[in-house]
């Protein structure tokens, strides 16, 4: 045991992405062993794996439906069969989001972010709060969104499904923290992985964009990975034993 995990893994929904490889590697890092959810991406999946064995912990790939209650209980089984424990859910899943007006949402749109985000978040929390009852407890930590305290234009489909999550996380942290459960969400800004990379290299987020996003920004730069999982880890951790339904934005300042 270190001093701050007890035995047993973290496990981290969305491992295989941009912001989920660099939070992976923050837990391992900390010391403890880290479990990697993924849906398709299995290469990059491994690739984070051999990067977290390296650091000297264990790690583990699991392929998962989010959206699939089943897929997600059985996620447990074989995380908790790896690991004996899961002490800490991150929740990070989530697909590519379009830049589109809430008037040109259509509806198929609207549902796959809605039952991926908040039925995938509600799923894994359904599944892994009975173990971590059983475990004397535990902690989830949200990758939510910045846009949550201020709304950036055209990201409705990521900041909506999230605001759902927020909400989650209270309920979580208020009804199981006699079981000794904590729920924090760490609001997450521009940052330069995953996502942001995608939407760039498709022309979305041009020199326009960015231009303009900065201005917002109170740090004139973008975030790393590994300020999200530096956050995540801090939540999850005994450092923040005491500490639960809190938000943290680590966005430079966004919105201020």
């Amino acid at each position: 045991m270190n001093r701050d995990f007890p035995e047993g893994a973290a496990i981290i929904f969305g491992g295989s992405g941009g912001i989920g490889k660099g939070v992976a590697v923050e837990f391992a890092k900390s010391g403890t062993d880290v479990a990697i959810c993924y849906r398709s991406k299995k290469d990059v999946a491994e690739a984070t794996a051999q990067a977290i064995e390296a650091l000297g912990v264990k790690a583990s790939l699991h392929q998962v439906d989010v959206r699939d209650r089943a897929s997600v209980d059985a996620v447990v089984a074989s995380a908790t069969a790896a690991h004996g424990r899961v002490h800490s859910v991150v929740w990070g899943a989530g697909p590519l989001v379009p830049q589109v007006a809430i008037a040109e949402w259509s509806d198929e749109q609207f549902r796959q972010a809605m039952e991926v985000e908040v039925f995938g978040f509600y799923n894994a929390a359904r599944a892994f709060i009975p173990h971590m009852r059983e475990k004397g407890g535990g902690s989830f930590v949200h990758l939510g969104s910045a846009g949550h305290d201020w709304w950036p234009k055209l990201d409705g489909l990521s900041v909506a499904p999230k605001a759902a999550n927020e909400a989650l996380i209270k309920g979580i942290s208020k009804e199981e923290g006699k079981h000794e459960i904590r729920a924090n969400s760490v609001l997450v800004g521009v940052i330069d992985a995953g996502m942001f990379h995608e939407l760039t290299a498709q022309g979305v987020f041009d020199d326009y964009w960015v231009a303009e996003t900065k201005k917002l920004l109170c740090l004139k730069r973008w975030g790393q990975s590994e300020d999200i999982g530096q956050a995540a880890v801090f939540f999850a951790s005994e450092r923040a034993r005491y500490v639960t339904g809190q938000v943290i934005s680590v966005s430079g300042g966004f919105g201020v």
